[in-house]
């Protein structure tokens, strides 16, 4: 019995020392960014649920620690460059929220924000220079207990529904984001 507890307990200080270890070695990051912290470092490659399976549309999405920890970056792109962009999250100490810029290949930006809430990520943004109408974009963003992404958005032209895609992703460490 004495070396079962002694072994038990060798294996749980064994843990806690591991957990404290790792914990010291990951790469500092802004304590309001730290919920995105299980999306860093990965490749996640996702099937938009309405593609065709004759000419699937394909997305790559790549996040990254940025800024030294005080911002997160995500370089996607769909069908190898056809269309892509960049974001840049960071903690707005001002507004007290999570705010994001996004950028396309295809010439208009958005500004946004974000909020965790109930193990998902919630976002809206605003539209500038065209996206063929769209003003508005709402989405939600959940990593699931079977490890895959799902994001969801829904597209508004003044207000109004426009549109929407669900995107299920795995992560895909040989996939990778493509710019013409």
């Amino acid at each position: 019995m004495k070396l079962v507890m002694k072994t038990l307990a060798f294996a749980v200080t064994a843990v806690v020392v591991t957990t404290i270890v790792e914990a010291a070695d990951a790469p500092a990051l802004d304590e309001h960014l730290e919920p995105l912290r299980p999306l860093l470092g990965k490749t996640w490659r996702g099937e938009f649920k309405n593609s065709k399976p004759e000419n699937p549309t394909i997305d790559v999405a790549r996040w990254e620690r940025a800024l030294n920890g005080k911002a997160v970056r995500v370089l996607h792109s769909i069908n190898d460059g056809v269309y892509g962009g960049e974001s840049i999250i960071q903690w707005d100490q001002e507004k007290k929220q999570i705010v994001y810029h996004y950028f396309t290949t295809a010439g208009f930006f958005t500004t946004g924000t974000m909020a965790y809430t109930d193990g998902k990520f919630i976002s809206h943004e605003k539209v500038t220079g065209g996206a063929n109408g769209v003003t508005e974009v709402r989405g939600t963003t959940e990593l699931r207990p079977d490890g895959t992404m799902l994001s969801k958005a829904e597209y508004l032209k003044n207000g109004e529904p426009a549109g929407n895609r669900e995107v299920i992703y795995k992560e895909d460490p040989k996939a990778e984001v493509k710019f013409k």
